[in-house]
């Protein structure tokens, strides 16, 4: 039997003990089952198709607004860089000895810029930014990349047809017994 069965055969065994009661019992006496507004509250992951990505749109200029105010202490004036990673720049490095790594020379997908800075940024109270917010950042910095212009307003559509310059240089595993 392969690992991933023999995984598999056990999580399902698990999955048959809760659900025969061992947890409604709750031994402990802490916590509980999540209502469907708590699950709604985390479930805002966006595909990086676009699917699932929120009303609203930004601006360019609205986003540099917001950057200089939420983003600029650790990433940079420009995206430069500083305590936070550098976020701009780097185009035709990914494959030299040296690359450098950012939204615009590496990232494949561009709704998950979005889908990265609405869980996770500012660092110090990720989720804080508002939708229009997130598509305003996410404008800024596709801008200092070059991927849009400084006019550029995203929303859900524009910002899924954005075609970032490495989508077609990542390749899948190879290896048959992985991602299947």
């Amino acid at each position: 039997m392969r690992w991933r069965e023999i995984c598999g055969a056990g999580f399902a065994i698990v999955l048959c003990a809760l659900a025969s009661g061992a947890r409604a019992q709750n031994p402990y006496g802490i916590g509980h089952p999540a209502t469907a507004a708590e699950i709604a509250g985390w479930n805002i992951d966006i595909g990086r198709d676009g699917s699932n990505l929120p009303k609203g749109s930004g601006s360019v200029g609205h986003g540099r607004d917001v950057y200089a105010q939420q983003c600029a202490s650790c990433h940079g004036d420009k995206g430069e860089g500083g305590l936070g990673d550098r976020l701009a720049g780097g185009q035709g490095t990914i494959g030299t000895p040296k690359p450098i790594r950012t939204v615009g020379s590496y990232w494949p997908y561009a709704p998950t810029l979005f889908d990265y800075i609405r869980r996770a940024m500012p660092q110090n109270a990720p989720q804080s930014l508002s939708d229009e917010d997130v598509y305003a950042v996410s404008a800024y910095i596709l801008n200092l990349n070059g991927l849009v212009g400084a006019d550029a307003t995203l929303d859900a559509k524009s910002l899924a047809a954005i075609k970032m310059p490495n989508r077609d240089r990542f390749v899948g595993d190879a290896r048959p017994d992985v991602g299947k």
